[in-house]
This record gives structure tokens, C-alpha cells and sequence, in this order.
């Protein structure tokens, strides 16, 4: 029984270490930094993964439909569950909803970045003048 266990609890040490996943709260950054941080994690890597916990899971799937909706990608896998959390102040562990959705861009990203870059610069420039 011990061998179960110790394989089970060493499964997502690879996942610990990921480079393009984002950890949301929903409490520390506003919502377009999470929006814009996965932008960019979607450059450098083709994909993004977001997590969270709790309450910060409506600002997950926020950020996700905003990237939908905005033709920058599509959705790869979402994957719910329930992990235990020590509470410190009770002592006894708590269960909290957890979710991971996993995010690729589309055909068109590089496109609609690029326009939008354009158009900030443009922007920028009409208010030098």
C-alpha cells in the first residue's frame, strides 16, 4: 500500500515545474494582467494553462472566454477537481475546487497580435502630434 501511495503523491512533480502555466488569483492582479500574461505565454509556447482555486475559478474561466471570444485560441482540455487544503486556522484540511484549462492559439493568432500592435502604435502616435 505504501508504493501506491508514494507513486500517486510524486505524479504532478513534472506539472510543478511548467513554464506556460498560469497560477490565477483572483485577489492579487487585475484581470487583463492574467489575460495579457497568457497572451504571452501563447507566443512563446502555442498553448497556456491556467489554474486556480476557489473563488479564483470564475476568474480562470473569465480570462479563458475573453481569449475565445477575442479569435486568440481555443480550448485544449479543461480538467475539474477537488484538493485538500490545510487550514491553518482549523487545523484540519478543507477540500477546494480546483480547475486547469489548457489553451491554444488559433490559426490566426500571430495575425490579430500583430494587428493590435499596430494599432497601439498608431494610437500612440496620434497623441504625440
Amino acid at each position: 500500500m505504501e508504493v501506491i501511495v508514494g507513486g500517486v503523491n510524486n505524479i504532478n512533480i513534472s506539472d510543478a515545474h511548467k513554464k506556460n502555466r498560469i497560477q490565477v488569483s483572483n485577489t492579487k492582479k487585475p484581470l487583463f494582467f492574467y489575460v495579457n500574461l497568457a497572451k504571452r505565454y501563447m507566443q512563446q509556447h502555442n498553448e497556456v494553462e491556467l489554474s486556480a482555486l476557489g473563488m479564483a475559478i470564475a476568474t480562470v474561466v473569465t480570462v479563458a472566454e475573453i481569449l475565445k471570444n477575442n479569435g486568440l485560441a481555443v480550448e485544449k482540455k479543461i480538467m475539474t477537481s477537488t484538493v485538500d487544503i490545510k487550514d491553518d486556522s482549523r487545523g484540519r484540511p478543507v477540500q477546494k475546487a480546483k480547475i486547469e484549462i489548457v489553451l491554444v492559439k488559433t490559426a490566426n493568432f500571430d495575425e490579430l497580435m500583430a494587428a493590435a500592435a499596430e494599432e497601439r502604435e498608431n494610437n500612440e502616435g496620434d497623441g504625440q502630434s
